[in-house]
């Protein structure tokens, strides 16, 4: 084996390592899972007040992200989001991490989410729940550099559901 072939050999793992490192880290953001950080009592208002979250990294391998973002919509207006601190989750683990709300109409949103909360839980329906959708964005960008997002769209209702779940994989 002559020099030029180990040198080579040694560019190319160089290069390609990081853009495996990116690629896991991209796939792990796709399959984490989270909730409210105290399950089964996610509601709405509480988390247009700020609040933690835990996440669950189902994978065997680490993996982080940049910004974590719930945006809130109804009938196709912004009405908030929420979004949480950079992390990086262990293998196989949970972490907690804090999140903060932003609202251009804190008020507004608030109201909406106390009317929907109650819907939710069994209320009378007074907004129309199915005009109610979320966002989910995850930001890992690629070898650091290169912006890559995972964005998940889900009624309101279905992720009520998910935030006040009891059981996480990592359990």
């Amino acid at each position: 084996m002559n020099k030029h072939s180990i040198i080579t050999g040694i560019a190319i793992i160089v290069i390609v390592i990081p853009f495996a490192v990116s690629g896991l880290n991209i796939l792990g953001a796709q399959q984490l899972e989270y909730r409210w950080n105290n399950p089964g009592e996610f509601k709405f208002f509480t988390m247009s007040n700020h609040g933690e979250m835990e996440f669950c990294n189902t994978m065997p391998f680490w993996t982080n992200f940049q910004k974590f973002e719930i945006g809130a919509f109804y009938d196709s207006k912004n009405i908030g989001s929420f979004v949480v601190k950079p992390a990086a989750i262990n293998p196989l683990s949970s972490h907690v991490q804090e999140g903060i709300f932003s609202s251009e109409e804190i008020q507004a949103s608030q109201h909406i989410f106390m009317t929907l909360d109650f819907e939710f839980d069994g209320g009378d329906i007074r907004l129309d729940p199915n005009k109610f959708i979320i966002l989910v964005q995850i930001d890992t960008p690629i070898i650091g550099l290169i912006p890559y997002s995972t964005t998940t769209q889900m009624s309101g209702f279905d992720f009520d559901k998910m935030m006040n779940s009891e059981n996480l994989s990592c359990d």
